[in-house]
């Protein structure tokens, strides 16, 4: 069974590539719907470093079971795509239910290219592939409305994970209010 997601993301490809390798995108991603607990003293660490880490997927106050989580890194075969692929599976309750999961995740430059403001936004598409015998049929739709729930969420967090931040510029001494400047001078004669 395939699960499939394509959509574009308010973000450059830099910012989307940073929040997939982030246990904390992945957690506000599936949130408040799923939360994915660490299961390891002192949680997961700030970036999947490819090493397996195992979490408790809770719905409400329901744990579906524990799943394990094992991010790599891929060989892009298309220049521009990156791709990222959890290697994870499930191990108890509803998660070992799948035989076999596999999950890959791919970030590019939007194809439409920059928009107005020569921002260059993500093409990002979202691939699960699941085995689970007679009970994939039952199972599919489920994914299916997890997945439609993360590309909401991606789309509504992506603005947020931009890096290069840009402070707002100052106005020059010429447009600075009168009472502003007034209010200086006095706390300057004050010393």
């Amino acid at each position: 069974m395939r699960v499939l997601l394509k959509t574009i993301l308010d973000c450059d490809p830099d910012a989307a590539w940073r929040a997939l390798h982030s246990p904390t995108v992945m957690r506000e991603v599936a949130g408040p719907l799923v939360d994915f607990v660490p299961l390891e003293d002192g949680g997961f660490p700030s970036s999947w470093d490819g090493r397996e880490h195992v979490a408790a997927m809770q719905t409400g106050p329901f744990t579906a079971g524990r799943q394990s989580i094992r991010l790599r890194d891929m060989k892009p075969r298309v220049e521009g795509v990156r791709i990222v692929r959890d290697d994870g599976h499930g191990l108890s309750g509803l998660m070992s239910i799948p035989t076999s999961m596999r999950h890959s995740m791919a970030v590019s430059p939007d194809p439409a290219g920059p928009d107005a403001d020569g921002r260059v936004k993500t093409l990002f598409r979202d691939q699960l592939e699941f085995e689970a015998g007679l009970l994939g049929p039952a199972m599919w739709p489920t994914f299916w409305a997890f997945w439609q729930w993360r590309a909401f969420r991606l789309r509504q967090l992506a603005p947020t994970w931009a890096y290069d931040w840009e402070p707002a510029a100052a106005p020059d001494a010429d447009d600075a209010p009168a009472d502003d400047a007034s209010a200086a001078d006095a706390g300057s004669s004050a010393r």
